[in-house]
C-alpha cells in the first residue's frame, strides 16, 4: 500500500496571530534580513537577503491539538520559527517535502492521534538528496498509529514543517 503524505507550512490564519503575538505571549519585533538564509516557516523557503522577517515562538503541536481535538499534554512545547513579517502568499503550489529547508541532519518525530510521541527517525542526507525524504516519510507514515509527523532540525531541534497523511 502507498503511504502519501502533505507537507504543511503555518496556516495564514496562524501566521497572523504569531506576528501580533506568539505562542509564548510576546509580541516580537520584525528585523530587515541582512545575509538571507532563515528557514522561514510561512513559505517553505530560506529568505533572501533584504527581506523582513521576524522569530517567534510557535507551538506546532499546539496548533494541531486545536484543530483536531487531541490532547498532548506534556508533548505540547514552543520554539523558535522564522516567518516572513508580512503576509508572502504561503508555499509554492504543489510543494512537497521543502527541499530549501533541509539540512545534513533531520528528525522526524512521529505523534499518534492523541498527540503523544510515538517514536523518531534520524535522517542524514546532505542537502543534494534531500528528495530521498519521500520514502523516509513514507516508512514513517507505514504505520497506521502515526497522524503527524513533525520535521525538526536536530543540532538546534527547531520545527521545519508538519507532515500530514495526504
Amino acid at each position: 500500500m502507498t503511504t502519501t503524505y502533505e507537507v504543511h507550512a503555518i496556516a495564514p490564519a496562524t501566521l497572523d496571530r504569531l506576528r501580533l503575538q506568539d505562542d509564548a505571549g510576546q509580541a516580537r519585533k520584525a528585523t530587515t534580513d541582512p545575509e538571507g538564509g532563515a528557514p522561514l516557516r510561512c513559505c517553505l523557503r530560506r529568505s533572501e537577503a533584504g527581506e523582513r522577517i521576524v522569530l517567534v515562538s510557535y507551538a506546532p503541536l499546539r496548533r494541531w491539538a486545536q484543530e483536531t481535538g487531541a490532547e498532548p499534554g506534556p508533548y505540547d512545547e514552543c520554539g523558535p520559527v522564522f516567518v516572513h513579517a508580512e503576509d508572502c502568499g504561503g508555499p509554492a503550489s504543489g510543494s512537497g517535502y521543502p527541499a530549501p529547508l533541509h539540512g545534513p541532519r533531520r528528525v522526524l518525530r512521529a505523534y499518534d492521534a492523541r498527540g503523544h510521541i510515538l517514536g523518531g527517525r534520524l535522517v542524514e542526507l546532505p542537502r543534494e538528496r534531500a528528495a530521498e525524504m519521500d520514502h523516509a516519510l513514507r516508512e514513517v507514515f507505514a504505520d497506521p498509529a502515526v497522524a503527524v509527523v513533525h520535521v525538526r532540525a536536530v543540532e538546534f531541534g527547531c520545527f521545519m514543517a508538519e507532515v500530514r497523511r495526504g
